[in-house]
């Protein structure tokens, strides 16, 4: 049992403003992608303006609007009620397979479990949280706007759980877009 909180904002600088979220990958946005991902959890809560979608979904924004994933995860937390949450960016469409590891990554001994590529970069918008922890590390960091989101796990146990298929390659410039496109494509053949 988990909720999930996904992050849908953003101004999308790389990719000229557009809305990020609403961007098509294989037949489908990347939010549906992420939404469909984690469409067995008790509550999604997406934090990020309106937009349609095929799935029954909590909308809220960050206070205050632009102030980055550590005050989309500070306002969209208090729409979760799950000891577990997991917090995904909303640009990242092959993560499907990583949800269930995500959420066995997060042992008694674990406060967070995080993806980590073959090149051994975290990927801090792909991480499943303990609630009680979440919530002490956000009070820890004080005023969450523009906050840097890997100061979160900065003082928690932290399972680092490898990514060597790329489930948690996110599209931040058109080539990312287009790859993950070629990507789903070849999946879909």
């Amino acid at each position: 049992m988990y909720d999930a909180l996904i992050l849908a904002g953003g101004s999308a600088r790389r990719l000229g403003g557009v809305d990020k979220p609403a961007v098509d990958v294989g037949g489908r946005t990347l939010l549906e992608h992420v939404v469909a991902a984690v469409a067995d959890a008790d509550r999604i809560v997406v934090v990020g303006p309106h937009r349609p979608l095929p799935f029954e979904v909590v909308w809220c924004v960050e206070d205050p609007l632009g102030g980055g994933p550590v005050a989309a995860i500070a306002v969209g937390l208090a729409h979760t009620s799950a000891d577990v949450v997991l917090v995904l960016a909303a640009d990242l469409p092959s993560v499907a397979p990583a949800v269930p590891v995500l959420l066995l990554g997060l042992s008694a001994e674990y406060d967070a479990a995080l993806l980590v590529d073959a090149a051994g970069r975290s990927n801090h918008l792909a991480v499943a949280w303990r609630r009680d922890a979440l919530t002490a590390a956000l009070a820890a960091l004080g005023e969450p706007a523009d906050a840097a989101v890997r100061a979160l796990t900065s003082s928690v146990a932290v399972a680092q759980v490898p990514d060597p298929q790329g489930w948690g390659r996110d599209c931040d410039t058109w080539a990312d877009v287009d790859a993950a496109r070629q990507a789903l494509g070849d999946q879909q053949r």
